[in-house]
């Protein structure tokens, strides 16, 4: 291509974002306007429904080259914008900067928003209950290690809603200022890290050096990029927000290790058409009473596509994802039956069936 053509091209494009910076801002005027509304009204300003819609509606339009993924990464981050000119509002996080669970809140709430860093789950739900945060971000279950017990406990504790999940995939990478990995004498991260790349290590002969547990693997990070002859497990961004070098990218064990993430706040959501409700359930301690419970969700025609049963204060209690809203007709009439014993936690846009 000649200079002259080339040029032409980018005059092109200037044009164009010349349009799009003009869209934007006229967009950003009537976010505006929709914010003095909801503050006269105390409306929510996140509103996952109406997000999803916006993005269903303008797949259904597309005829370019942008797919769905494009789109939702496009628009996320100026839905994240306008949220922040409508109300900024805090957002706690299990840290530190550049954990897995700081990735998902980015991802969700754009690199514009106001973020804590929180040390505990139950602090986040603490920090959102008392309104020094709008919203939390918690773990709530990996597909290598399960469900995370403490979000559970937190759930009963606090009468806190869920508003919206993040499936997040999770990759580890090894990071060293070594130059050979034989030269590594020690490294650190989450135990539940070590654990999903213990493949990796036992390959590479890591498994006999010194694995030292600390509580973050953003933290191991920044230990090892201080500490000679040391290593740590840790996602890309950890090891970039250090200036930490990557050795091995993606060691993890299983190629589709995931981890779901829930967004609580204090607010509940409108039905969108495609809902997910999560619960808690604490059956009477008698002959049958499961097997009941779940006939009425099954002639109801509720799809249960989750149920894990824990023990909260040494009384066996269930945490049951099922397809619709709490507001569904089939769905109202289940709950009312066993309102004394289903805590509803909130129902929202359904990211992925399971994990």
């Amino acid at each position: 291509m000649s200079e002259a053509g080339l040029e032409e091209l980018r005059d092109k494009l200037d044009s164009i974002d010349n349009k799009l910076l003009e869209l934007v801002n006229e967009r950003m005027e009537i976010v505006h306007q929709v914010g003095l509304l909801k503050a006269q009204s105390g409306g929510a300003i996140y509103r996952p429904e109406r997000e999803k819609a916006i993005i269903d509606r303008l797949e259904s339009l597309n005829k370019g080259k942008l797919n769905r993924t494009a789109i939702e990464a496009l628009f996320l981050e100026i839905f994240a914008i306008s949220r922040n000119l409508e109300l900024p509002e805090n957002i706690a996080y299990l840290g530190p900067e550049g954990s897995f669970t700081h990735q998902a809140a980015e991802g969700r709430f754009g690199a514009m928003s106001s973020y804590i860093s929180i040390s505990s789950i139950k602090g986040i739900f603490r920090e959102v209950d008392t309104k020094k945060a709008k919203f939390g971000v918690v773990p709530i279950e990996n597909s290598s290690n399960g469900i995370v017990t403490d979000t559970i406990n937190s759930l009963k504790e606090y009468n806190l809603k869920i508003v919206a999940e993040v499936v997040l995939d999770i990759h580890h990478t090894l990071a060293s200022t070594c130059d050979k990995i034989e030269n590594i004498k020690r490294i650190y991260s989450k135990d539940i890290a070590f654990e999903q790349c213990r493949k990796f290590l036992t390959n590479f002969g890591l498994n006999e050096v010194e694995l030292i547990p600390i509580e973050s693997t953003t933290k191991a990070a920044k230990i090892a990029s201080k500490e000679p002859f040391s290593a740590a497990i840790c996602p890309h961004v950890g090891a970039k927000l250090h200036n930490l070098p990557i050795l091995f990218e993606n060691i993890e064990d299983k190629d589709n290790n995931k981890t779901r993430f829930f967004i609580i706040s204090d607010f509940e959501n409108a039905q969108s058409g495609n809902d997910k409700t999560s619960v808690l359930v604490e059956l009477p301690d008698k002959q049958g009473s499961l097997v009941e419970f779940l006939t009425d969700f099954n002639n109801a025609g509720i799809n249960l596509t989750k149920i894990k049963s824990h023990i909260v204060e040494g009384n066996s209690i269930f945490f049951i994802d099922f397809d619709g809203h709490q507001k569904d007709d089939n769905v109202k009439d289940v709950l009312e039956k066993h309102k004394e014993t289903v805590k509803v936690l909130g129902s929202y846009v359904k990211e992925i069936k399971d994990i």
